[in-house]
This record gives structure tokens, sequence and C-alpha cells, in this order.
């Protein structure tokens, strides 16, 4: 008899922020997307994240909705993998506050993100934004992840989490899988358009900085047009030209074009025609995207449907995992 052997498990997660931006699909979503022919991926909006930030009920909902309605445009599979949202799988917050017993107060204090969080949100410094990162590490633990993609401002989160697996399994024997980050060789970070020294977000007070995965057309070629270059006027990628480098890499993703390619395609010609290139470049690779999520979202049955249905093979599976720990710490079963 053959033996079959085991697909290793992807975990991520995406907050329900209202915008998906362009940096977010090549930095994440894309990858997401083909991680899912060669892993058995879990997909999940965290809700419970996003409350460590005062939200509006009505807008947080229609925001995860929305969320998750771009995530399957986008092409996530909620057939293939188990896409759901955080909400529905209980399991991540009895398993955060276990785990929140077995971190250190020292080791929370030290992570970077809570010191940079309370300084943008200083009327409201609650205890979960303290302790945000051991959810996450709930998140990840309940699922045997083996990887975990992360970006720069991650690995901090990541670390803690594999420092409780390896503290809680040298109590109570090997509870927890390990995870390993997952570093995407396509994973370009991908900058603002009005100041190319900063990431692109979609809390930057500058519209034109970012593109909206739902921008319309002329939007997207007007933002592109108005991108910040340099005074120059050759499109070649090297150091000190931050603009047009963080253009060739949008380019060369839509397009599918290496650096090389581009420096011939653009060669004698000048930042316009190149801006101008990018942006009907990148409306066209957004349109069916974008048609695809209206339709989603115009079908909340179907969509309905598919959280649910994740929601469900996401409880089956993080349920065993807590029952496992309740045992292990020395809880009475249930």
């Amino acid at each position: 008899m053959e033996q079959t052997t085991r697909r290793k498990i992807s975990y991520s997660g995406i907050q329900p922020s209202g915008v998906i931006h362009l940096a977010n699909y090549i930095g994440a979503l894309r990858n997401w997307v083909a991680l899912q022919e060669e892993y058995d991926c879990f997909y999940c909006i965290v809700d419970m994240h996003a409350i460590t930030v005062r939200q509006d009920p009505r807008d947080l909902r229609e925001n995860t909705i929305a969320a998750y309605a771009m995530g399957v445009a986008c092409g996530i599979d909620p057939v293939k993998s188990i896409f759901y949202i955080q909400s529905h799988a209980p399991a991540h917050g009895e398993l955060a506050w276990v785990l929140n017993c077995y971190t250190p107060f020292g080791e929370l204090g030290r992570m970077t993100q809570f010191k940079e969080k309370s300084e943008t949100h200083a009327d409201n410094i609650n205890a979960g934004l303290f302790t945000y990162p051991v959810l996450q590490a709930a998140d990840i633990l309940l699922y045997d992840s083996d990887v975990v993609p992360v970006g720069e401002d991650q690995k901090q989160h990541l670390e803690l989490s594999r420092n409780i697996a390896v503290r809680f399994n040298g109590i109570y024997g090997d509870v927890f899988r390990v995870p390993e980050p997952f570093i995407s060789k396509s994973g370009a970070r991908i900058m603002s358009l009005a100041d190319p020294a900063k990431k692109m977000s979609k809390s930057d007070p500058n519209p034109r900085s970012y593109i909206s995965m739902l921008d319309p057309r002329d939007t997207v070629i007007k933002k592109f047009k108005s991108a910040v270059t340099d005074s120059e006027s050759e499109v070649c990628f090297r150091e000190g030209k931050d603009g047009i480098n963080n253009l060739m890499i949008i380019y060369g993703v839509v397009a599918g074009k290496t650096n090389n390619e581009i420096e011939r395609e653009f060669a004698g010609r000048g930042y316009g025609d190149f801006k101008m290139a990018v942006g009907e470049s990148v409306a066209d690779f957004l349109s069916p995207i974008q048609e695809k999520y209206h339709g989603l979202m115009a079908d909340r049955a179907y969509i309905e449907g598919c959280w649910k249905s994740g929601g469900e093979r996401a409880r089956a599976i993080s349920n065993r995992t807590m029952a496992t720990v309740l045992e292990k710490v020395g809880m009475v079963r249930r």
C-alpha cells in the first residue's frame, strides 16, 4: 500500500480594512493564490484583530464581506482552500487566552508594532493591542501550519509565535507544529506613488499615493500619470531612482515583463509614455478582478455560503486542536 505524502499547510490572514490596494495584491494576495497549488491553505479575514482599533460595527461587517469577496475575486478558491472569517472559529480567542498565560510580559513589550500603533492610536491603547501577537500565534498554531507567508513587518510576530510553540511543547510535549516563515521570491514591496520612499498604504491621507483594487480606469491612469519620479528621463532600474524602480516593479508584475525587457521597450522614450503604459496596464489588469468582485457582492447568497462552509471546516480542525490543548493544561473534558 502506497504511503501518501502530507501536503504542507500554509496560513495567512488579512484585515478587513475597507481598502485593499495594489500593494496588498502584489505583495500578498497573488502569492496566496499561487500557494494553493502546492499547499493546503488556510486564509482568514481577521476581524478579531481589526477591533484593536475602534470600529464602526456596520462598517466592520461590510468591510469583512468586501474583503472576503475581493479575496475570491483575486483567485482564492473557497473549495480548494479553507477561506473563512476569524470570529467564526471561536477557538482562536480561546487558544489566545491559554497562550497569553504562557507568554512573558517582557516579550510582548518588545513588539515594535505595539509601540508604533500606540503612537498612532494614543487615545485607545488597549490590552488587545498589546496581546495582538498572541492572538496571531493562536491563528497560526491552531492549524498545524508549516509555513506562514510574511513581510518584513510581521517577522517579529512570527518569531514570537515560534517561541510560544517551543515553550508550550517543552512543557507538554509536541502539541504544536513550529511554523517557518515563507518569503516569496516574488513578494515585491510596492511603494507610495506620491512618496516612493514610503510603503503604499491605505492610511496615507493622499489618495493619489495608492491604487485601490476598485479604482475606476480613469482614476488609475490619472494616479500613475501624477506619480513622483525623478529629474532624469531614462527608464531603467538602478539605485537612486526609487519612483521609476517602483513603477517598473508594478509594470513587470501586471505585464509579465523583466526589467531588461521594460528598459528596451522604453529606450529613448520619456517618463510620460512610461507612466501612461503602466497606468493602462494596471487598469486592464484590474478590470476582470473588479468585474468578478462586483458580481460576488451582488450575489450575497453565494458568498455567504462560501464563508459559512469555510467557517465550518475551520471550526472542525481548530476545535480538535483546542481539545488537545485543554487536556494538556489540565481542564476537565467537556
